[in-house]
């Protein structure tokens, strides 16, 4: 778990105007350098080797750079249209979040200024001929930027903005998320169970003035407060909660608070319009359903990146249900602060229901989907395995409501059946497994 501070420079850094100011910046500096340097070059150096020709290359690089960034540019923005309209506008945070992209425009820019301020120097006469050898050097070294750049840029439009890569992206967000839940369940605090006592009467329910989605939580804030009042803390919306006046944001229990104290508490809570994939594993979960929803719908008819959605899923939540059955204790790092856990249930829920629903009437999909509950029923806990017998019942329901064939139904049927065979043999094989 990172500080608020940390997060914010974090988001502040993946934004594709930041790499462009960086590297413009770069390209200024690297056109200017040669007036402080001048004076270390040997005139005899100068005279032999010979610049003359910076200034062509320099009108070039700058005629052509301004062409290719606008081309890139408009590349750019046709990847997230493709995006929205293929896969979910909730990908489009990863492209835009892309760091090949941006460096790639990035360097373009910053080349550009080189280019453009390098000429200008030159206009004002302000080398002489070990300026410009100095000038010529960093030119050459700028061109070879620039064609490991366009051979890196050729190779990634190839993939920009498709649906495979674009969910290859939303995958890799959501597994990193999961990955970090499975290794703080309780973001480093105590697990927080529905019939806690935070919600008993003594508890002090601290309130945002703001609606929207929270982002990011800073819990060594709150852990300090906690530490420093020696109370505990409850929270009521963890990363991915959508919060308004009405909800609290959690509740204080053992001290009281001023209204600067209240303030101080809210501020661990970054809030937004929208969710965000860094702490919150149920978003990515849930854009991987609005991919498979979305494939399955009439107009895009592609069952199959609905199956290719329904593998990663075996994939992300097998860990899940192997981290349930762990015997050691996950890292206790702010113990006054108590956090509701993730259960099985929601991301059974935000990942599977959808696609049963929408591929209620597709025979491949519903055999790939109750394969998918299979290979998910030889792990876990007992909650675990009773989110995989409910969907797998529910999306039996669903499909005989779609009227399938007899033939298809018995299909199904068959697997389901195997689903509930597979579960009470696990269950029966580790008993006590529950939480």
């Amino acid at each position: 778990m990172i500080s608020k501070w940390k997060w914010v420079l974090l988001q502040f850094t993946r934004r594709l105007w930041i790499r462009a100011a960086v590297l413009s910046l770069a390209g200024v500096i690297a056109a200017l350098i040669a007036v402080p340097l001048e004076p270390l070059i040997p005139e005899e150096l100068a005279e032999r080797v010979g610049a003359r020709s910076v200034d062509q290359i320099l009108n070039i690089l700058a005629s052509s750079l301004l062409a290719v960034t606008t081309f890139s540019l408009t590349v750019m923005v046709s990847a997230y249209s493709a995006a929205t309209n293929n896969v979910t506008p909730r990908a489009n945070k990863l492209l835009m979040e892309d760091t090949t992209t941006q460096n790639v425009l990035a360097t373009f820019i910053g080349s550009f200024l080189f280019s453009l301020v390098g000429i200008v120097a030159l206009s004002a006469g302000a080398f002489g001929d070990e300026g410009r050898l100095i000038l010529f050097a960093a030119t050459i070294g700028i061109i070879v930027i620039i064609v490991v750049t366009l051979l890196r840029w050729i190779e990634h439009l190839s993939v920009l903005g498709r649906v495979g890569e674009t969910t290859d992206r939303v995958e890799k967000a959501a597994r990193s998320a999961l990955g970090q839940r499975i290794e703080n369940p309780y973001l480093g605090g105590r697990r927080l169970a529905h019939s806690s006592a935070a919600m008993q009467e003594g508890a002090a329910a601290i309130y945002t003035d703001v609606t929207g989605y929270v982002q990011h939580l800073d819990m060594e804030r709150l852990s300090d407060f906690a530490e420093e009042k020696e109370g505990e803390i409850y929270l009521g919306a963890s990363p991915g909660t959508f919060v308004h006046p009405a909800r609290p944001l959690l509740w204080l229990r053992g001290c009281e608070v001023g209204e600067e104290e209240e303030d101080n508490l809210r501020g661990a809570f970054s809030l937004a319009d929208a969710r965000s994939f860094v702490q919150d594993p149920r978003f990515g979960i849930s854009v991987l359903a609005e991919i498979a929803s979305r494939a399955l719908s009439p107009a895009v008819n592609d069952p199959g990146t609905a199956i290719d959605v329904l593998g990663r899923a075996v994939r992300m939540l097998r860990p899940w249900g192997d981290a349930l059955n762990r015997d050691s204790e996950p890292e206790l790092r702010w113990p006054r602060v108590w956090v509701p856990p993730i259960t099985s249930g929601e991301l059974f829920d935000d990942l599977f229901a959808p696609i049963a629903r929408d591929g209620a009437s597709i025979m491949e999909v519903q055999i790939r989907l109750q394969k998918a509950l299979l290979a998910l029923a030889h792990t876990g806990d007992d909650d675990f395995r009773e989110a995989v017998r409910r969907h797998s019942t529910l999306a039996l329901h669903r499909a005989q409501a779609a009227l399938l064939l007899d033939v298809e139904m018995e299909v199904l049927r068959t697997l389901a059946e195997e689903v509930e065979r597979t579960c009470r043999a696990k269950a029966i094989s580790t008993p006590g497994s529950g939480t």
